[in-house]
Parts: structure tokens; sequence; C-alpha cells
């Protein structure tokens, strides 16, 4: 893949990415089958780009697009339960315009945060391979390396984000160290500054799923306290 030289032109080649059969077979299907309440709609039904400005500080990391949120409106952590959590976390600690994300065309805009994931598409059950995993991983790659230069924060949503996103550090310039760090809520690690770059702070958080929102493992409370220490780290809020 050559290099890009934006993320827009990044993105433009993304969302027509079939590398992976069963991904393509699955998130296509779901365009067509549909869930009965949004039977109406036409679902966006490929990979999902990330979603944010161009030289976001602060990078949310999550797991995929899910199949009747992100695959069906084209916008990352959008017209689903888990965005509903974290847009209302973001809006709430000054990050974000409002608090709601219903579609691509609804007004929201993020302040000096971008949203995205390892594996740009819809799996099914919520579980990509690691095969497919690893196919995607020229995405976020790139997205990083594009995102250097601004880039000062990341909050990690889950455990399948944060073991794909230290290679991909790695990949991009910033010394992981050995063993890696281990994922859970709270998990906080400061990487030193790339050669002409910056130091990048990392932090996991559990994944704004509803197993986890529904269950009260996971607050909003306990959301936003995490986007507001990654937010500072970046310069975005206050200390």
């Amino acid at each position: 893949m050559e290099a890009h030289a934006t993320l827009a032109e990044m993105d433009g080649e993304l969302v027509n990415c079939r590398r992976c059969p069963r991904l393509v077979e699955w998130r296509e299907r779901v365009a067509v089958e549909k869930r009965a309440a949004f039977r109406d709609e036409t679902y966006w039904g490929r990979p999902v780009p990330g979603f944010g400005p161009a030289d976001a500080a602060l990078l949310i990391v999550g797991l995929a697009p899910a199949a009747h949120g992100g695959n069906r409106t084209g916008r990352m952590f959008t017209g689903d339960r888990s965005g509903d959590v974290l847009y209302a976390a973001l809006h709430a600690v000054g990050l974000a315009n409002q608090p709601t994300a219903v579609s691509r065309d609804d007004g929201l805009r993020l302040r000096g945060v971008r949203v995205t994931a390892p594996v740009h598409c819809a799996p099914p059950d919520n579980k990509p391979t690691p095969t497919e995993r690893d196919t995607c991983r020229r995405w976020i790659d790139e997205e990083l390396r594009l995102l250097s230069p601004t880039l000062r924060s990341v909050v990690v949503l889950g455990g399948f984000g944060w073991q794909a996103l230290f290679p991909a550090l790695t990949d991009a310039g910033w010394a992981v160290p050995r063993p890696r760090p281990k994922f859970g809520h709270g998990a906080h690690i400061v990487l030193p500054p790339t050669g002409d770059g910056s130091a990048l702070e990392v932090f996991g958080c559990f994944h704004v799923s509803q197993q986890n929102t529904f269950t009260g493992r996971l607050t909003q409370a306990m959301v936003e306290a995490m986007l507001s220490d990654a937010g500072r780290a970046a310069g975005l809020l206050p200390p």
C-alpha cells in the first residue's frame, strides 16, 4: 500500500477495502437483512473510517464497528448504545459539541479527538479473528503515522484494542516496554518521545459495551474520568 499524504486520502481507500472475505460477507448481509427498527434505512455496509480531526491530540481506540451501529450509519460508535455512552461522556468533559451521535450528518464535532478501531468492518458476534485484526493492521499503522505530529494521548477501550495497538505504536516509532503493559481499567503508561515527536500517554478503559455498562462494571462517571485524564494529558483540557 502506498503511503497516503492525509487521513482523508487514507479513508478514501479504506472504505473500499475487501481484504477479509468473512467480514465483507457479514457486513453486506447485515446491510441487506437489517434490523426491524431500521428497515427503512439504507445501511452503510462498508468499512467504517475513523472520525475526528486530522490534527487530533487524543485518539480513542475501540474494537470494531457494530453491525447495526457503525455498519449502519457509516461512523464509528454512532447509532448504538456504546456510542451513546462514549459521546455523552465526551460532551460532558468538553470534548464534543453535543452528547448524541445518531448519523453522519447529525452535526457532531469532536474537539481535538479522533475515534478509530483496529478492525474497520463489523464482525459476526463482535469478534474479529486474529487474522482479520492483522489484515486490518495496515490502516491503524498509517493512521498513527499521520497523527504522530499532534498525538499526545490515547484511550484504549477494551483488551482487544489494547493488544492491537501496541505493535502499531512500535511501528510508528514509540518505544514500547517489554513485556508489554497489561490491560486493565485505569492502566496508564507514558511512552517516551519519538525521534521528532512527543511523549505519548496511553490509558486503558473498559469497553463501553452494553455488557459492561448495563452491569455497572463501567459507569458513565468512570468513562468521564478516563477521558478527562486523557484530555488533560493531550493538552485539550485545563490541568
